[in-house]
């Protein structure tokens, strides 16, 4: 571990027990796929990571537990999503309504609204949305 090159890190949600569940379906093969708000990115002022890119999976504890690789990355409007991407992000949802619902909570929680800067930030259909596909490529717990 110590011998390899530093990689950016793959955050998934605040650190918490939202994350330590993300981070375990990652590492159980479950999750496979993610969705972030590119306001995110547009606030940071950060480019799509591309196809390709490899992270370092960070843990609630700000560990690197592995090294992800990207697979796909594309922006889609929210109303565009499907139910092969639900099932996907391995959080056990089995319908497009329960895991908007579960997103929709997030992002119009007090942290991502802080987070964006927007203190009535809300999402509609057109709301555009990254969807990212990716593979565990190395662990290192």
């Amino acid at each position: 571990m110590e011998n390899r090159e530093p990689l950016k890190p793959f955050l998934l949600a605040f650190p918490g027990p939202l994350r330590d569940r993300l981070v375990a379906a990652v590492l159980s093969g479950e999750k496979v796929s993610t969705s972030g708000l590119l306001a995110e990115y547009e606030v940071e002022k950060e480019d799509l990571p591309p196809v390709g890119e490899r992270s370092a999976l960070i843990d609630s504890r700000g560990r690197e537990v592995a090294a992800v690789e990207l697979t796909d990355v594309r922006v889609v409007a929210l109303g565009s999503i499907g139910l092969q991407h639900a099932l996907d992000e391995g959080e056990g949802y089995t319908s497009v309504a329960q895991w908007r619902a579960g997103h929709e909570a997030f992002w119009h929680s007090e942290e991502m609204r802080e987070a964006l800067g927007d203190p009535a930030f809300t999402v509609d259909d057109d709301t555009k949305i990254v969807v990212e596909r990716f593979r565990v490529v190395e662990r290192w717990e």
